[in-house]
């Protein structure tokens, strides 16, 4: 994988959905309107209004997060199996209109009251599959319940978008507008 400065910051959230989360971690960079970036603002743009910051050391640093996120994903035939064996719980944390819409068999779509329940309830070695529409913002639930001690939390690979494409070819896509 390639990250470049001059990449926006767009391109980088797409080729590493984790970056941002990775550079908030590291240099409180994009979690929160005081230290925001704009889509289509570059990393060196980025780094340079905000001291301190190396562009390549954070360059590194996504690319180190990024691997660490590659270990999380699960792709849609693995994650098939599981849940077929009754080895996986799918947590759907697409919107309410997304989930009556097209949903995976079995999933719950995540809520408040839901969580609640399984931080009251579910073993921590539950494997724990988020699903999204295309695989980009499961990254942060499942980071959510690994920090709470669940050992199997994992991110859907491409989403509902890729299981529909390589497990369930009935299950009709969609886009987002």
């Amino acid at each position: 994988m390639k990250i470049t400065v001059d990449m926006t910051m767009r391109e980088i959230l797409e080729a590493c959905p984790g970056a941002q989360r990775a550079l908030f971690r590291h240099y409180h960079i994009g979690g929160c309107a005081s230290c925001g970036f704009q889509p289509e603002e570059t990393l060196a743009g980025v780094c340079a209004r905000n001291p301190g910051v190396d562009p390549e050391a954070a360059v590194a640093t996504i690319l180190e997060a990024h691997a660490q996120d590659e270990k999380v994903f699960i792709d849609p035939s693995e994650a098939a199996a599981l849940l077929t064996e009754g080895k996986a719980r799918f947590l759907d944390v697409r919107t309410r209109e997304e989930f009556e819409a097209v949903q995976i068999e079995g999933a719950r779509l995540f809520s408040q009251e839901l969580v609640q329940e399984i931080m009251g309830s579910w073993p921590k070695d539950t494997v724990l599959v988020m699903v999204d529409h295309t695989g980009t913002r499961t990254l942060d639930a499942a980071a959510y319940f690994s920090g709470h001690g669940f050992q199997h939390a994992r991110a859907l690979r491409g989403g509902i978008d890729a299981w529909s494409c390589e497990v369930d070819a009935a299950l009709p896509r969609y886009t987002v507008e």
